[in-house]
């Protein structure tokens, strides 16, 4: 017999569930906000790797960073605390600084993750690397050449080939988010109550700044509070071809467009 969502997440919460409602969004996982019997809620998340994303949030939380507490986990199900939004993220980019000051102030052994990940059918590979220029370059560039146009890829590849010129060596391996835009960013009264829908890996700290830069406008006192390092902004293309490979292959040829400035700005 069929067991719906409300009673799967009721016998993992044990307490009563009175209704799940699908929330929008959530292009590659099922998303609900269940409604609790004592007037609270909690959010459901379906999907083969909700293991993988719990030890992520539980890594978030434990760097001080805002994160939503685990409150069940089953086998393809996830439930998480609802946390305070309110929509308004333009006016968080001072309290969003001061969060991803205390996130990647977290270091890992070195560059990578101690699980793959994947956002729908594109794989995320996280073995580790000993330098951050061949992390970028295996598991950020080549894992997609099989998957590209040719064209596209051989300038990839080629780019990929150039890496140990373009980026540093040995960065301090921060504590990334790893997947983070305004929608996995929630606010209320200006400051950031909560970071979600982690895809977190060590690495450089770039990253999640570039990463900010596709959907999003950061000011520039948002770049001066993080006081990245020299030359930030001629990495900040490399960096933001990776989740436009990943949009790319996903969604298709709107973001060909974003992708070609992208590597134009650093061939």
């Amino acid at each position: 017999m069929h067991t719906s969502l409300a009673d799967r997440a009721a016998a993992l919460l044990g307490t009563p569930v009175l209704g799940a409602a699908a929330l929008s969004g959530g292009d590659l996982s099922a998303v609900h906000r269940l409604r609790l019997t004592d007037g609270g809620s909690a959010i459901a998340k379906q999907g083969p790797l909700v293991s993988v994303e719990a030890e992520m949030l539980a890594a978030l939380a434990a760097s001080g960073a805002p994160a939503p507490a685990v409150l069940a986990l089953g086998e393809d199900l996830l439930l998480i605390e609802e946390m305070p939004n309110d929509g308004q993220f333009g006016t968080s980019w001072d309290s969003l600084a001061a969060v991803l000051h205390t996130l990647h102030a977290t270091a890992g052994p070195g560059y990578g993750w101690q699980a793959d990940y994947a956002f729908g059918r594109v794989a995320v590979p996280n073995g580790a690397s000993s330098d951050w220029p061949s992390f970028w370059a295996e598991r950020r560039l080549r894992c997609h050449l099989p998957h590209l146009p040719a064209t596209l890829a051989r300038r990839i590849d080629r780019l990929a080939d150039r890496l140990r010129d373009l980026l540093p060596a040995h960065p301090a391996p921060a504590l990334l988010h790893g997947d983070l835009w305004g929608g996995n960013i929630l606010v209320a009264g200006g400051h950031v109550t909560a970071l979600i829908d982690p895809a977190c890996y060590h690495g450089h700290r770039e990253v999640d700044a570039a990463m900010l830069t596709l959907f999003d406008a950061p000011p520039p006192r948002f770049f001066d509070a993080l006081a990245l390092e020299s030359g930030w902004q001629a990495r900040q293309p490399i960096y933001r071809l990776w989740p436009l490979l990943v949009h790319l292959r996903l969604f298709g040829s709107s973001y060909a467009g974003a992708m070609e400035a992208a590597l134009a700005a650093v061939e």
